[in-house]
């Protein structure tokens, strides 16, 4: 039986390359479209790796309506396209607007544009629980109140989805899952794919990783007197591999044709841990002590996120597996591939 191609822009990256992985071992065929800005071709090699057959790439960008409709003019019979492709930085965002609506913003509209000529109408989006900015209640489920961005990154990924929501509303020829992310860590469990953060991360855990592999020297911890367990901010850490298995989900509901035209879902693991339970339990999991500061809190950060994941599990059927210190010393192994 003939493999549904899906296309997966940014397919390169953190989450999107383990969606590559899981999509094919779900039984899809994935496209690879991905610039390498924000990636590195090594990473294809990791995929062919684990999956023991080459996947299809183009190095385009996804602004690129050209280069675009010469990609699906080649594969034929799209059936569906989950979009990764954006700049990810929150600090890098405040820096650099224009770049980050530009490309962000604009490559959705121009991916948007180009679709119904090819007949493609499912669509997942990447998005983010940014939107909830500083929530009132904790869990946030999907109908808590969207507010407004802490900066221009979170604002696009808002932006974006009232795109497709109008779209879709506009048209027959849209059906989108809107997949609303909380903090993805971890890697591949055979090491050969994980997080490449360019530079100083940005993330906790890489800044974990890279502190016990002794490139950093110490971890600062931004805060300790948010009104939490032990003063550190909460966030919902939900392992890369469960995250891109959310994304075969969605897709599957969407070539069914189940749900409605727009659908909103939280992907988390429903529970929070603060900044020092992450720290403590890699430390658990790895044998590894952590040389870590407390330094003053960040402009920005939300004190405490998590998820209400009722909705993924009843609707999409979608629920976690791997507990916070499997992910945590999954990043590790990755980070000694990197460093050995």
């Amino acid at each position: 039986m003939e493999r549904a191609k899906i296309v997966v822009t940014g397919g390169a990256g953190f989450i999107g390359s383990h969606a590559v992985v899981e999509l094919y071992a779900a039984g899809y065929q994935p496209i690879i479209i991905d610039d390498f800005s924000n990636s590195k071709e090594s990473v294809l090699r990791g995929i062919q790796e684990i999956l023991e057959v080459e996947v299809p790439y183009y190095n385009i960008d996804c602004g690129d309506e050209t280069a675009l409709r010469d990609v699906f003019t080649q594969e034929k019979d799209i059936q569906g396209i989950i979009h990764f492709a954006a700049f990810k930085a929150v600090g890098e965002s405040v820096q650099k607007p224009l770049a980050y609506y530009r490309n962000n913003v604009g490559s959705l509209m121009t991916l948007l544009k180009v679709m119904p000529d090819f007949g493609i109408e499912n669509f997942v989006f990447s998005s983010s629980c940014t939107v909830y900015g500083i929530p009132d209640q904790l869990p946030v489920t999907e109908d808590t109140p969207t507010k407004p961005a802490t900066s221009p990154y979170g604002n696009t990924k808002k932006i974006c989805e009232d795109i497709l929501t109008d779209v879709a509303k506009a048209t027959t020829s849209l059906r989108t899952i809107l997949l609303r992310y909380f903090n993805p860590i971890g890697a591949h469990p055979s090491a050969k794919i994980g997080e490449l953060p360019l530079g100083v991360p940005q993330n906790l855990v890489p800044f974990i990783t890279q502190t016990a592999a002794g490139i950093r020297e110490k971890l600062t911890i931004y805060g300790n007197t948010y009104d939490t367990p032990d003063g550190t901010n909460i966030r919902d850490y939900i392992y890369v591999v469960d995250l891109a298995k959310a994304h075969v989900v969605a897709v599957q509901r969407l070539l069914e044709k189940k749900g409605e035209v727009v659908e909103v879902f939280n992907v988390g693991t429903g529970r929070g841990n603060t900044v020092l339970e992450v720290v403590h339990a890699f430390e658990k999991s790895t044998g590894v002590n952590l040389n870590y500061v407390i330094g003053p809190p960040r402009t920005g950060d939300v004190p405490a996120i998590y998820a209400d994941v009722t909705k993924a599990t009843n609707e999409l059927g979608f629920q976690t597996t791997s507990s916070l210190e499997e992910a945590l010393a999954s990043a590790w192994k990755w980070q000694q591939t990197l460093t050995n």
